[in-house]
């Protein structure tokens, strides 16, 4: 039986495009400085181009996939990108051709095998591929206790089975290259309220559950912050990243 790819962020490309966070010019640094060529980049599962974008910065030319033309319509246009919907099994790539893989939040959703064999064929020699992703954000001990809860609790029923893999850090995928040590990253961000309400609305439970029941879980979980985090305060959120790193 064939692989079927979920599209589970289509029908919220805008509230992703908006509100998604970006990851830090830390992580980017380290990319940069990785003892490799750098000519050609394949950012894979792109999604809005959040990260092709950067990479376009110092790469003389990076391809983007992805499978949802929802997504790939809100990128970030540049002289230098590819964009093409396709899926990560099958780039359309030719031949060693491409210097580094990327993976931002997306490598859960991949058929492992297929996507890994594709990264083998496509990579050049001394080619690096990078996966990586960022967990459940921290605000405070108030604010986390209630926010846990509707991850875990409200939406957690709602969540695909993919989702495991970011909750262990990706250390259940396969990776089968050349594993070097990376540091740990943080993303920050300075939200009010009804910011991070619009990144949550982008949550694949959140549609899965408004789909199934009929109505959103945003309005309840909005009035249980209320007390504290009122309405036109901003607070600092934190979220994890974690990433895996191997030479192909």
């Amino acid at each position: 039986m064939a692989y079927q790819h979920k599209d589970n962020f289509s029908a919220q490309s805008a509230a992703y495009a908006a509100f998604r966070p970006h990851y830090p010019q830390a992580l980017y640094d380290f990319l940069f400085a990785l003892p490799v060529v750098i000519q050609t980049a394949w950012d894979c599962g792109t999604g809005n181009g959040q990260v092709a974008s950067v990479l376009a910065e110092k790469y003389k030319h990076v391809y983007a996939t992805d499978i949802s033309e929802a997504q790939l319509q809100k990128a970030t246009i540049k002289p230098n990108i590819t964009y093409t919907k396709a899926g990560a099994e099958a780039s359309g790539l030719a031949d060693q051709s491409i210097n580094l893989i990327t993976v931002a939040q997306a490598v859960h959703w991949f058929d492992f095998d297929a996507f890994h064999k594709e990264v083998k064929r496509v990579a050049k020699p001394g080619a690096f591929i990078t996966i990586w992703g960022y967990g459940l954000l921290s605000i405070s001990h108030e604010i986390d206790t209630i926010i846990t809860y509707f991850y875990k609790h409200t939406t957690g029923p709602y969540w695909d089975s993919e989702r495991r893999h970011l909750d262990v850090a990706y250390n259940t995928i396969p990776f089968p290259y050349k594993e070097v040590s990376c540091p740990g990253f943080e993303i920050k961000a300075t939200w009010t309220r009804e910011q991070f309400m619009g990144y949550l609305s982008s949550w694949s439970s959140v549609q899965h559950y408004i789909k199934q029941q009929g109505t959103s879980p945003l309005p309840d979980l909005k009035a249980q912050l209320l007390e504290q985090w009122p309405d036109g305060k901003s607070i600092e959120v934190t979220f994890p990243v974690f990433m895996r790193i191997g030479k192909v």
